[in-house]
């Protein structure tokens, strides 16, 4: 017997495996009904069908094994890519996902296998039934993994949002009983609140920043004329008070006057500064130089300590990655963002970072053109 023959012969045999195994697939399953657990199973094996049934080139076997089998015209998604979706807004994981196609595999294969007398097995249907459904696994998984990524992203995008309303006002009223001047400990305790505060609001900025970028939006930068040298001061200023216990030097040579967009380009310097804190010897200062040249300028961010071996140099940029803190460091720990923001922010502003690092210092390199 044909294999295409028997799936439609034995389609409710086959939904019914189907099922069975669906809701083995425990805590996503539970609670869910039979037409859930059946969920697009029936028009999967309508389409395994129609490709069992179609002549084909071996070419187009291959192609389609690999995952690349042609899109149909006026079908923006086939089955399997809306059983994909489906499934992960039911939380399923991706395992469980392939799962049910090695499942169905199994079942078609054992049942037809047991239906067939010896030596009516078509190897010719065996192998395009494997390929289609390859096929399939590769339409889920790449919808699966897209829907993911969007609930992901969405999520973290309302999560930057709504947090920074409540940060404010914890920030506000920390900055407002410092102003009192009731008494040493209620000022302690106020500029602990307002420090934390400052490293809350910083990896919620990183944190957006890193959403936009992976919705392909980039970092978003708005230059003006302005000059650099007061912010940065101001900046460093500010990390000054947030890191009572660190020395900061700033060395500012030339002109610092340009296009930028100041508040992004603080917001590289926090993050430069805060990094040569964390990872950086505690009993050295962190080092700021800021030289104006003729067509653009250059902030170097130098600390002393352990050497970055050169597999991390690799990486250093990349996003969720942290080095090795100097001991005795008790700064909070980061989300692995804040060098990774650093190279968005330049390369938005048509610039470049750069890294070295050696038994003597560590010295972050960032040079951003005057206008781009």
């Amino acid at each position: 017997m044909r294999l295409a023959d028997f799936i439609v012969r034995n389609n409710e045999a086959i939904l019914a495996e189907w099922e069975t195994f669906a809701a083995s697939l425990l805590p996503a399953a539970s609670g869910m009904t039979s037409l859930a657990l059946r969920d697009h199973a029936k028009q999967i094996l309508e389409a395994v069908v129609k490709d069992l049934s179609t002549l084909q080139t071996r070419e187009a076997q291959s192609q389609k094994s690999k995952g690349n089998a042609p899109k149909l015209l006026g079908a923006p998604e086939t089955a399997a890519q809306t059983h994909a979706v489906l499934r992960a807004r039911s939380g399923f994981d991706i395992n469980q996902l392939v799962a049910e196609y090695r499942a169905l595999r199994a079942s078609v294969l054992r049942l037809w296998m047991d239906a067939c007398q010896p030596g009516e097995i078509n190897l010719d249907d065996l192998v395009r039934f494997n390929e289609a459904i390859d096929q399939a696994i590769a339409e889920s998984i790449h919808f699966f993994s897209t829907q993911v990524d969007q609930a992901r992203n969405l999520l973290l995008g309302m999560l930057g949002h709504d947090m920074r309303n409540p940060l404010n006002t914890i920030l506000m009223t920390a900055k407002y009983l410092a102003a009192l001047n009731a008494g040493d400990r209620v000022s302690d305790a106020a500029s602990r609140l307002i420090s934390s505060g400052a490293s809350m609001k910083a990896l919620l900025d990183d944190l957006t920043d890193f959403n936009r970028t992976k919705l392909g939006l980039g970092i978003k930068v708005v230059p003006v004329e302005l000059d650099l040298g007061p912010l940065l001061t101001d900046e460093l200023e500010q990390l000054r008070g947030a890191h009572p216990g660190r020395q900061i030097e700033l060395e500012i040579v030339g002109d610092t006057r340009g296009f930028w967009d100041g508040s992004r380009v603080q917001q590289l310097l926090r993050n430069l500064v805060i990094n040569a804190i964390k990872y950086g010897a505690q009993d050295a200062p962190t080092q700021v130089v800021f030289t104006g040249e003729v067509a653009d300028i250059t902030i170097e961010v130098k600390n002393s300590g352990l050497a970055i071996g050169k597999e991390n140099l690799d990486h250093i940029f990349d996003p969720l990655r942290r080095g090795v803190v100097q001991e005795g460091d008790d700064s909070e720990a980061g989300l692995g963002l804040g060098l990774y923001i650093v190279r968005e922010i330049a390369q938005a502003h048509g610039g470049k970072v750069t890294v070295r690092s050696d038994d003597v210092e560590t010295v972050f390199a960032v040079r951003l053109p005057r206008r781009n």
